[in-house]
């Protein structure tokens, strides 16, 4: 039929044969060469070609991203960046860290500077929003809350004993505004003391210019440990807010989005299957040797297309939890009982005992 032609048929007739057009997709893709995913993703392009992925981090938090006297980057954060970075290029060493504040990151991931944000970075409406900063949020890989640290000793057993009294606090922050609010609502006058980098803000509480520091509780239990006496410092009781930290990418690019969204889902499902990085071998092998165990094959690539789904390679999941284990042992090993912050899961247990961590089903 002539092209002028489609165009003087009735709508009904236009619409089935756009409709059988559509259908003729499948068969199109079917043809596509084998290791073609159909699947348009920029981020993902540039960082193959360049070779290594760029990661936002703190760099200066012990527990979450922290450099080590070796040069090495570790931490909660960190360990996101490899399992990422492993499973989009096989190697968890191929990251590149660039140490941001809070006033800089959402800048530097908007302009392409990094490519990832694993930053205790608080997942709020204004910064999902594409009228806000326009991000695309990951799995909360940490559920927090605001706290407040006073010297022990000091006379301050909760906020009302900061009336009047200097506070310090990093600006561009949630904590900046969840202080106002608290505050302003328990009618307690106070005196904000803002710094623009963590490191001013801890070495003016140290330094005694403020009586208090606020932050999540996790970062006040971190930087405390790198404090000369740790012990001469406690978190008051109250919970000022709800801080999920949420790795970050741009709301641009989709594809990539799901890739980071779905690695990180994979090292919760694989905590919940009792897989580690230490056996994760021996399950593969399980998995290849009996064609009954659907989900187990599915879900470690021998069998189905979810890396294909997401612009991945068939065993991504099985790359990531080689590189950084599953995400029990990442918060064991870097802000739980195996690390110097010795912090409780809480909220950051699996949902089957009581907690949030919940990945939706590798179907």
């Amino acid at each position: 039929m002539a092209l002028e032609g489609v165009f003087q048929q009735s709508p009904r007739r236009l619409g089935l044969a756009v409709t059988a057009l559509l259908a003729g997709l499948p068969l199109l893709t079917a043809c596509a060469p084998e290791g073609a995913t159909g699947l348009e993703s920029p981020k993902m392009s540039q960082i193959k070609a360049r070779g290594r992925l760029i990661c936002g981090v703190e760099g200066k938090l012990p527990g979450f991203s922290f450099v080590e006297s070796s040069g090495a980057y570790s931490g909660l954060d960190v360990d996101v960046c490899k399992a990422v970075a492993a499973s989009l290029l096989g190697d968890p060493s191929k990251v590149e860290y660039r140490d941001l504040n809070s006033t800089e990151r959402f800048a530097a991931l908007a302009s392409g500077e990094v490519d990832l944000l694993s930053r205790n970075t608080t997942m709020t409406l204004s910064r999902d929003s594409a009228g806000g900063n326009g991000l695309s949020f990951g799995p909360t890989t940490f559920y927090d809350g605001q706290g407040v640290m006073a010297p022990t000793g000091s006379g301050i057993n909760s906020l009302k004993d900061l009336a009047g009294k200097p506070i310090c606090v990093e600006s561009g922050t949630t904590t900046e505004l969840n202080l106002a609010d608290r505050m302003r609502e328990l009618k307690v006058p106070y005196t904000p003391l803002k710094f623009q980098t963590s490191d001013q803000t801890y070495a003016a509480y140290l330094g005694k210019r403020c009586v208090a520091v606020t932050s999540d509780r996790s970062q006040l239990a971190g930087k405390r440990t790198s404090f000369p006496d740790p012990s001469a410092h406690t978190l008051l009781p109250e919970v000022l807010s709800k801080e999920p930290l949420t790795p970050a990418t741009t709301n641009g690019d989709p594809v990539w989005a799901d890739a980071v969204r779905w690695t990180v889902y994979g090292l919760m499902q694989a905590e919940e299957l009792g897989i580690t990085q230490a056996n994760v071998d021996a399950k593969l092998a399980e998995a290849k040797a009996s064609a009954n165990l659907a989900d187990l094959r599915r879900f470690l690539g021998v069998e189905g297309d979810f890396g294909r789904q997401l612009g991945l390679p068939a065993d991504f999941v099985v790359k990531s939890i080689k590189a950084s284990g599953n995400y029990g042992e990442i918060f064991d090993r870097n802000v739980g009982p195996g690390s110097r912050l010795k912090l409780d899961r809480g909220l950051n247990r699996q949902w089957k005992d009581g907690g949030l961590i919940y990945s939706p089903p590798f179907r």
